[in-house]
């Protein structure tokens, strides 16, 4: 160890070129990581927020559900009524409003049931209420974008006015802000036709009483065939809550091309720390057959090489981290970027691991040099 700690002295220069490159790649294997973690969040965080075990979807949507899907109200309350399940309906569609002062945002309507388990609440002002269903409690972005307790948000081209009455955490789908409103004025939204006259007060007659789906909440330990049983009956296709973020706009594909990065990421790095020490392995064979025609053991010189390798890697790594950590700091909640610390330490042990697995590459040289190269090159 203290020899390899020399060298390390000796050969700064190369040494920190090599840790510079483990740095630059933990780092960026940890931006990209906070940055698929952060887009998926922005994705489905309002989905994610729900407390539902399962969805349940009109058959034959089989992609982008939210959007395509939709549960009349025969549907909705036979799965209000089913044994040893709670089941409320569930809106979902993105617009876009203005409020009085001239703030223009867009914002997903999430429609829920005021009083049930997808209620929100709120964190300031008033939750939901049924007695006043153009209510809605809008997601602390919208508050960042200038929406304000007590504002009237209309929806644009409909001309549907909303009270905002509280607000909660951060929530989003599809890269939009949340607002939560009932499902009165969600159907609303969804099926008022642009210049139709909008009502005040209650949704305008006529619309036709449908959802996206059905938020379903299973006990601890309930056996899921309840749900089966329940597909067959109302003509629907129950997914996991997990399952349904695939419905989300963008969802599987973000995901896709952000971990395809990481995957490139995490073979680059090992293919960089293993050809540096197959190189440095080269340039210090004379040592290398000094020291075993000196009397050092094979395991002695692996120790040797595994622990520059590992002081280098690990090094390098944990800076990385450190730059990647900092960048969250810096960003803050201007971009989707969320890296927590667990995510954070498991990727850059991956980044460790994969670094040494390609310094091993450099092993079997290590193992087979011949002391008798030293002999002869001094002849």
């Amino acid at each position: 160890m203290f020899l390899a700690l020399l060298e390390l002295r000796a050969a700064r220069g190369r040494f920190l070129l090599m840790g510079s490159v483990v740095v630059l790649v933990s780092a960026l294997v940890g931006i990209v990581s906070g940055f698929t973690t952060g887009l998926g969040d922005d994705t489905v965080s309002a989905l994610r927020r729900l407390p539902a075990t399962h969805v349940a979807f009109a058959t034959g949507s089989d992609s982008d559900q939210f959007a395509r899907s939709l549960i009349d109200d025969r549907t909705a309350a036979g799965w209000s009524g089913e044994k040893g399940v709670e089941a409320t309906p569930l809106g979902v569609t993105i617009t876009r409003g203005t409020t009085g002062r001239g703030t223009e945002v867009d914002l997903a309507a999430f429609g829920v049931v005021p009083g049930a388990f997808t209620d929100p609440g709120a964190d300031d002002g008033r939750r939901l209420d049924a007695t006043r269903p153009h209510g809605v409690v809008v997601s602390r972005q919208l508050l960042n974008e200038g929406v304000r307790v007590g504002d009237t948000l209309t929806v644009d081209r409909l001309g549907i006015r909303l009270e905002v009455v509280g607000s909660t955490g951060r929530s989003s789908y599809g890269h939009v802000p949340v607002a939560y409103v009932t499902t009165d004025a969600w159907r609303q939204i969804r099926f008022t036709a642009p210049g139709a006259p909008a009502t005040a007060s209650a949704p305008a007659a006529g619309l036709p009483v449908q959802y996206s789906a059905m938020a379903l909440r299973l006990p601890d330990g309930a056996d899921t065939a309840v749900l089966e049983a329940a597909d067959r009956r109302h003509d629907t296709a129950t997914v996991p809550l997990e399952s349904a973020f695939a419905a989300a706009p963008g969802y599987d594909g973000e995901r896709l091309t952000m971990t395809s990065i990481q995957t490139f990421l995490f073979l680059i790095a090992p293919l960089v720390v293993g050809a540096f020490f197959a190189v440095w392995t080269v340039q210090r064979t004379p040592e290398l057959a000094l020291l075993r025609a000196m009397g050092a053991s094979r395991r002695r010189l692996l120790g040797h090489t595994l622990a520059q390798a590992a002081v280098v890697v690990a090094t390098g790594t944990a800076v990385g981290a450190a730059l990647a950590a900092g960048l969250g700091l810096l960003v803050g909640e201007k971009v989707p970027f969320s890296l927590p610390a667990g995510t954070l330490a498991g990727t850059m042990a991956a980044v460790a691991l994969v670094g040494l697995a390609g310094s091993a590459l450099t092993l079997r040289r290590v193992t087979t040099v011949d002391p008798m190269t030293m002999l002869g090159a001094a002849r």
